[in-house]
């Protein structure tokens, strides 16, 4: 199965959720050697983008120029939406995605994020702004609502359509859910229903059995995996290949999981500098250890070296402990 937007062919439909301070570069670019329809850079506010001129780094880290990328904006300010999509799609973006499900307290607080769906004249109103102001495909990543008694996401994907939004995910939770409880797949059916274009659905999606669930449950087109790839980046191409008959990924196990750890923390490190770098770089490596079940004491210990050498050479060891659990 594919997913058509504006002409272009998203395959396979399984796409990669933006995740602040997660979904970095190196770490979309790793997600994308295993296999991803899509993925989403890191949502950046819509004004600061602008003001500040993307530097080099900046436009690396936002995708520009990347194929199978979205540069994910958001805003409450038509003109500054309008600004940086123009300005992303000047860099060579590929396609736009306008949030409009982020629950953050200071995104909400600035009438941005899913404090849009309470105002759904001013989030049409934007997504005009954008679409006019770009020949590239503009998406749109939103909640169910606000709230229970504001469950509009069917509404605003209507409206959103006629505007000219190539494709919609719906994260199934309201704003006031934030990431608690669980996603309410079947609530994006509705949505599914009242739109022509391609739904995604977004949320507690995790693995090949949540993801069939997912689809089942909301009907959509293809599923987003946002905090279920932290420590795996492989999971899309497995979910791809187990649904939709994508090639099968090369899960790398023992001391193929060590280099490409290895790999991935290196990455970080020249992207970010060595001192930014090791402190990024604990999260990834805590989420690695998380699947591997690696023994505290080692997992202490890296997380708390550092000098990169020491976190290098201890790598092997502190991962062989998902093959031996496999293999027992």
């Amino acid at each position: 199965m594919t997913v058509s937007l504006a002409g272009r062919t998203l395959a396979p439909p399984v796409l990669l959720a933006p995740l602040a301070g997660i979904t970095d570069l190196p770490f979309r670019q790793l997600v994308s050697r295993f296999g991803a329809g899509l993925v989403v850079s890191e949502m950046v506010a819509s004004q600061e983008m602008v003001e500040a001129k993307p530097s080099v780094r900046a436009r690396a880290e936002l995708g520009f120029g990347q194929a199978n990328t979205a540069v994910q904006i958001a805003g409450r300010d038509a003109y500054w939406m309008a600004e940086a999509a123009k300005l992303a799609e000047g860099q060579g973006a590929r396609i736009i995605d306008i949030n409009m499900g982020c629950p953050a307290k200071k995104v909400v607080n600035g009438y941005s994020g899913s404090a849009l769906m309470r105002d759904l004249d001013h989030a049409l109103g934007l997504i005009e702004a954008v679409v006019a102001a770009v020949s590239v495909p503009v998406t749109l990543k939103t909640r169910l609502g606000w709230g229970d008694a504001c469950l509009n996401a069917a509404d605003l994907a209507r409206r959103a359509e006629a505007a000219g939004i190539g494709m919609i995910t719906i994260h199934g939770r309201t704003r006031c859910q934030f990431y608690k409880g669980h996603a309410d797949w079947a609530a994006i059916a509705p949505v599914k229903a009242a739109v022509g274009i391609p739904v995604i659905a977004n949320g507690d999606i995790t693995d090949t059995a949540t993801a069939r669930r997912a689809l089942a449950a909301s009907r959509a087109d293809g599923v987003m995996v946002g905090r279920g790839a932290q420590g795996r980046p492989w999971v899309l191409a497995q979910i791809a290949h187990d649904l939709y008959g994508a090639p099968a990924p090369d899960i790398p196990r023992g001391g193929a999981l060590a280099r490409m750890v290895a790999e991935h923390y290196r990455e970080m490190l020249a992207f970010y500098g060595r001192d930014l770098g090791l402190r990024v770089a604990r999260k990834h490596l805590g989420w690695y250890m998380d699947d591997a079940g690696t023994a505290a004491p080692l997992r202490r210990a890296i997380l708390t070296a550092s000098d990169p050498a020491e976190v290098l050479a201890r790598l092997p060891d502190a991962l062989a402990a998902r093959q031996d659990r496999e293999a027992a």
